[in-house]
């Protein structure tokens, strides 16, 4: 246990940790409305109607609930149980494919130190650098694949199930990995069956989350609705650039590849768990393209079928790294000291590039040095629960902002804001209306005057806003720092 104790600790260092940032302006806003009904009385469908799919944020305010522990704590105590969790699964998978220790843990090290590699064109990491639902239901997919090469199939089925009403989407894709993994891992078919092995598995894949019976995925899309999707280049395969496109079929035709050698070196479960992978691949690409092509289905595209990579990415660092210890890195020291402070150094310079205005672990209750969590901090203590603020709706994109949700850390209700929600409505298309229409109020907000946020207080009801220092004239400010004021609109 003590490697993989110090391997956790190791990945959570280079990855970083920055709760409230991009996805979990979602996540963590849902769990403290449950926790605070009071909380978030204007628009709060911007995260409550994208939640209604999942059971992470009840199942998060029920733990923070039952054990008095703060918000803030326990989604770090859940984060670092996640990646325990993961490298645990990946751990235990490995040992069923490469006989080696060196090899086992070499491909532990690996997974650990690439928890921030871009899932190329998904918009995806391996792991988030916060609580997102997305790292516990991949601990528990890979902890079913685990039992699955343990012959213990039945025992991935409460792991899956589990997975899946943490985050649906995702787990979909894991269980059909699941049902391909077993398929391909049958020694005995019956002979009317043996010919067909090869379309059995991929059949096997097909994405569970294709079927969710959501109505609005076969209504006529929206202009609005449309304008917001293709915002996203990863909702459409179709307009990948060509590295891209390299990410997605290199890591495929990889593991055809090890299937093929792992077959004539005569090991068998790597050979057919790398069989399972390819196939996985290819039939869950075909399906990509088909759902994510014509217009008739543009509405399925939505579901993303191109994050079955995520996996694949995941077993592409578990088995690179296993070969690597194998065959590379050995019994000799000094090549794993070069290995580990090559491979994490890089993963950690890149994640301060990311994240270059904000401390590279953002642990409770430490003050920021980043300006804009000192406002959202102020405001979270200083205003009205009920207060209502317009701030610029491409905020999160601001230099040093760090794509940090005001949601989420302010906890205050907020306009539309044109990164963030204009995500959730490609998921939410309901939501389109209501969205364009503040987003729109909002335009041009770097010129903003008095009268123009007197505007917004007359048509949507603000009373608060955030802007850049100094403000304009006319507004009551009552905080600042060195780049922002929070003011309230004259009544």
């Amino acid at each position: 246990m003590l490697p993989l104790f110090l391997f956790s600790a190791l990945g959570f260092l280079v990855m970083g940790y920055h709760p409230g940032a991009e996805d979990d302006a979602v996540y963590l806003t849902a769990i403290k409305a449950d926790l605070h009904p009071q909380l978030f009385p204007h628009d709060a469908a911007f995260f409550q109607l994208q939640m209604r799919t999942s059971l992470f944020d009840t199942w998060m305010a029920g733990f923070v609930g039952q054990t008095g522990m703060a918000v803030a704590w326990a989604e770090l105590l859940w984060q670092s149980v996640s990646i325990l969790l993961l490298l645990a699964a990946c751990l235990s998978i490995v040992r069923h494919l490469f006989k080696e220790p060196r090899a086992q843990w070499a491909g532990v090290a690996m997974v650990a130190a690439m928890f921030t590699l871009p899932v190329t064109g998904t918009g995806l990491y391996i792991m988030d650098q916060h609580l997102h639902p997305r790292n516990p239901a991949t601990a528990l997919v890979l902890l079913a694949v685990s039992r699955i090469l343990a012959r213990k199939q039945w025992q991935a089925v409460p792991l899956a199930a589990l997975a899946f009403v943490l985050h649906p989407m995702m787990s979909a894709l894991g269980i059909s990995f699941c049902l391909a993994l077993t398929l391909a891992s049958l020694e005995q078919l019956p002979v009317h069956l043996r010919s067909l092995r090869e379309r059995l598995i991929p059949n096997a894949a097909t994405p569970l989350a294709a079927f969710i019976p959501f109505g609005w995925v076969f209504s006529p899309p929206s202009q609005v609705w449309l304008t917001a999707l293709r915002s996203r280049h990863w909702f459409s395969v179709y307009n990948w650039e060509w590295y891209e496109w390299l990410g997605a079929v290199a890591p495929v035709v990889l593991f055809w590849v090890v299937a093929k050698v792992a077959r004539r070196q005569g090991q068998d479960n790597l050979a057919r768990f790398a069989t399972a992978v390819f196939f996985y691949g290819v039939f869950q690409q075909a399906v990509a393209m088909v759902i994510q092509g014509p217009e008739a289905l543009i509405g399925l595209a939505t579901f993303e079928p191109m994050r079955f990579l995520h996996l694949v990415y995941i077993f592409m660092a578990l088995v690179g790294g296993a070969y690597l210890g194998r065959h590379i890195l050995g019994k000799r020291l000094w090549r794993w000291v070069v290995f580990l402070l090559i491979f994490n150094g890089g993963m950690f310079y890149a994640q301060r590039q990311v994240f270059a205005g904000t401390p590279h672990i953002e642990l409770p209750s430490v003050p920021s040095s980043n300006p804009w969590l000192q406002a959202f901090e102020w405001i979270r203590c200083n205003t009205p629960e009920d207060a209502y603020f317009a701030l610029d709706p491409h905020y999160m994109a601001a230099a040093g902002e760090d794509y940090h949700s005001f949601r989420a850390l302010a906890e205050r209700s907020q306009l539309a804001d044109d990164i963030k929600d204009t995500s959730v409505v490609t998921k939410v298309p309901e939501l389109a209306p209501v969205w364009q229409q503040q987003v729109e109020a909002e335009e041009g907000w770097r010129t903003f005057e008095l009268r123009d946020f007197e505007r917004l207080k007359a048509q949507f009801g603000v009373d608060w806003v955030l802007v850049q220092f100094p403000p304009a004239a006319g507004l009551a400010c009552p905080w600042h720092n060195r780049i922002l004021s929070v003011c309230r609109i004259p009544r």
